[in-house]
């Protein structure tokens, strides 16, 4: 299943080893299950910049530079997404677009995200599944 999740689900996945966004990425990472992160270059930087905030290394007790070998093993296993076409603005949220064109440029099946409202257009216009962590991790195992 090719998947690309928002930015909010990697900042889920560092502060909770518990919970569903922690789960899919760690199944990405560890190839488990049939999981294709597609990504862009800035989709990472976007990545980067949020997971580096101080509330989010406080709460998830890492360093940036963890957070630099934790993305750098995202890269690794990512499927790199030339953006040939850009659709902005499509969504409320600027940030989301490029989160989008991620999704509409590499094929996904679907865009993981917290803020399933925002992503209706996405849905609607690409016919691209717009799901919760939860949701996505229910739809693994029952293709698993």
């Amino acid at each position: 299943m090719r998947l690309v999740f928002d930015t909010s689900v990697m900042a889920a996945a560092i502060r909770n080893n518990i919970g569903a966004s922690q789960r899919l990425l760690r199944a990405t990472l560890e190839r488990q299950g049939s999981i294709d992160l597609p990504v862009s270059v800035p989709l990472l930087i976007e990545y980067e910049a949020v997971m580096t905030r101080a509330e989010h290394l406080t709460a998830s007790r890492l360093s940036v530079a963890d957070v630099g070998v934790l993305l750098d093993a995202v890269a690794a296993v990512a499927e790199p997404v030339r953006l040939a076409f850009l659709w902005r603005p499509a969504l409320p949220d600027a940030d989301d677009d490029m989160v989008l064109e991620v999704a509409v440029n590499g094929q996904a099946d679907a865009i993981v995200t917290f803020n399933r409202r925002d992503f209706a257009a996405a849905e609607e216009q690409f016919a691209i599944a717009v799901l919760s962590p939860g949701a996505a991790v229910k739809q693994l195992e029952k293709t698993s």
